[in-house]
């Protein structure tokens, strides 16, 4: 093959049709809509939601192909208005002069920003295209409502080990636009190591795939992909993980989920994925200070505390320490026992501020430094809570006179927090009794 036609492995083993496709049998397999639009070339606009290399521009090639028509692929990465533009002129004069459709394929549209995207809509709604949209990240948070609304949004998946093995089969085997015209020497056990680092990405998959053969040591009649060859080719790997997209919060969610749910091996996991992956180990401290707050707080301040103590750790010592002090605040968290009362506490007081407004503060909890303030009657009548018995000043009322007495935090009956709550109830008792005088 000569440079000038030269293809990427990946681009020569795109499937012709939809038999060969592999992955996504929830939206392919026989029956489901997309599988019939596709058979049926039945044109209408679509984004394909989903992680690199699950066969987004595949699709949308098999889509025109069997509706016989035009495909046109802009990336939102090169592309402007100009480009957008350009390619509308040519589907509005194949669609009057050939009677031809045209699937125009926009690759990373999360990218385009809103006047972008508006200029799609007018051709959309005539007809002039049919609009398909690739993006990894969540279409409810990149994509305009006008542009969602006229679109059907399909989620990929990343492809599983079968689909990845079915592949690379495919791939060795063949000859034409494969590498079944080579005589390989390539085990199973390095295939599987091949596979793993692909990371449920076909595209990576391919490409790997095509520097191992490059790199292979030829031996005589055939070419050798050892363990130093994988080695060279792989190198450190990072899993699929975007410090800025949907994968980035669907890794901390999970994290602090499994906190929340006091699984402290679950929540190992997920920070080693999120370190794998590149990120910044004083995000997820700072992280774990608000599990600690959110759904831990006073039924055990030893994990604020600790949370805390992690933080600095990190701050000072860096890597590996700060990392293993951080993985000892996150099982901690984990394992205790846990209260979100704090954090509901805070909620109702923080509607109650947006409700109220600026209420006035009740004279006698008023500051008074001058003679003035005192001759206003600042301060005045204010009960100093540690010259009455308990150290409790009963039936006081501390809220602006217009709200009343309000009840925001209710400890639970775990932890130290069952003691907490059994001290407000002793009190709340000594209100009723001062208030029923």
């Amino acid at each position: 093959m000569s440079k000038a036609t030269y293809q990427p492995l990946a681009a020569r083993m795109r499937p012709d049709k939809i038999e060969d496709y592999a992955g996504q049998q929830h939206l392919l397999s026989e029956g489901k809509p997309l599988r019939q639009a596709v058979e049926q070339g039945i044109l209408h606009s679509m984004i394909f939601w989903g992680p690199p290399g699950t066969g987004k521009t595949t699709l949308a090639l098999l889509l025109a192909k069997h509706a016989s028509a035009e495909f046109e692929k802009i990336s939102a990465v090169l592309a402007g208005i100009k480009d957008i533009r350009a390619v509308m002129e040519r589907a509005k004069l194949r669609q009057e002069v050939e009677g031809k459709a045209t699937v125009l394929f926009v690759d990373e549209v999360h990218r385009f920003n809103k006047s972008q995207q508006d200029a799609f809509l007018p051709f959309v709604e005539d007809g002039t295209i049919t609009f398909v949209g690739a993006t990894t990240e969540n279409p409810s948070f990149e994509l305009n409502n006008a542009l969602l609304s006229r679109s059907r949004v399909y989620v990929l998946k990343a492809l599983q080990p079968n689909d990845l093995e079915q592949l690379l089969a495919r791939a060795l085997a063949d000859k034409e636009k494969g590498y079944g015209h080579l005589t390989l020497a390539f085990d199973k056990r390095l295939q599987a190591i091949l596979l793993e680092a692909a990371d449920g990405d076909a595209r990576q998959l391919f490409n790997l795939l095509e520097m191992a053969v490059d790199f292979a040591h030829d031996d005589g009649d055939q070419k050798i992909i050892d363990a130093n060859t994988l080695k060279e080719v792989i190198g450190h790997s990072l899993r699929r993980y975007d410090k800025q997209g949907e994968a980035f919060y669907d890794l901390i969610s999970a994290l602090h989920k499994s906190v929340r749910g006091s699984d402290p091996d679950a929540s190992l996991y997920w920070f080693a994925r999120m370190l794998d992956g590149g990120c910044d180990p004083l995000y997820i401290a700072r992280r774990v200070v608000r599990m600690a707050t959110e759904d831990i707080g006073n039924a055990d301040p030893k994990a604020l505390e600790l949370a805390l103590t992690a933080w600095q750790v990190q701050e000072r010592l860096g890597s590996p320490e700060g990392e293993l002090a951080i993985a000892q605040a996150i099982l901690y968290c984990a394992s205790v026992v846990k209260s979100n009362a704090v954090y509901t506490a805070m909620q109702a007081a923080q509607a109650d501020v947006k409700t109220f407004g600026s209420a006035e503060v009740p004279l006698h909890l008023r500051n008074a430094p001058t003679k003035l303030m005192k001759s206003l009657d600042y301060g005045k009548r204010y009960r100093y809570a540690h010259d009455e018995p308990y150290a409790y000043a009963a039936g006081e009322n501390y809220f602006p006179e217009v709200m009343g007495v309000r009840k925001y935090y209710d400890p639970v009956n775990r932890g130290l927090e069952k003691k907490i709550k059994d001290k407000l109830a002793f009190l709340r008792t000594l209100d009723e009794k001062e208030l029923a005088r």
